[in-house]
C-alpha cells in the first residue's frame, strides 16, 4: 500500500516542510528587523556620545 502512495506521501510531507521554513523565516524576520533597528538606534547613541 506505501509503494502505491509514495509519491502523494512524498508531496504532502515536502509541502508542509516548505510551509513550516516559509513560517519560520517570516517570524525571524520580524525580530531580525526590530534587531536592526534597536542596532541602528545603539550606534547613534555612541555617536552623540563620541562627539
Amino acid at each position: 500500500m506505501l509503494s502505491k502512495y509514495w509519491k502523494r506521501i512524498g508531496m504532502i510531507i515536502l509541502i508542509i516542510a516548505c510551509v513550516f521554513n516559509i513560517m519560520g523565516k517570516l517570524v525571524n524576520k520580524l525580530s531580525l528587523n526590530k534587531e536592526m533597528l534597536y542596532s541602528a538606534q545603539y550606534m547613534n547613541e555612541e555617536e552623540k556620545k563620541q562627539k
